[in-house]
């Protein structure tokens, strides 16, 4: 169910509605009774936590020296018996 966040831009009073689908939101202040409510854009909690997810994800990949001189190492070898 989504909780909206809104304050009544009359006297400042914030309050957080539950409002279900297909139903109006709420327009009038509990606190002042002026129907002067707007909603409100809050922060979200979403999170990342641990050290590798941006590593992983998103950088490139990543080539170890070993594994780039290896393959080099062995085209060389292949191309110097083929020219023999």
């Amino acid at each position: 169910m989504p909780i909206y966040e809104y304050q009544c831009t009359e006297c400042g009073e914030a309050l957080e509605e539950m409002v279900l689908p297909g139903r109006a939101e709420p327009t009038v202040c509990p606190k002042c009774g002026k129907p002067n409510l707007s909603r409100v854009m809050s922060t979200t909690s979403f999170q990342l936590k641990g050290g590798g997810w941006y590593v992983s994800d998103y950088k490139g990949t990543k080539s170890t020296p070993s594994d780039s001189g290896s393959s080099t190492a062995a085209s060389d070898t292949k191309s110097a018996t083929g020219s023999e």
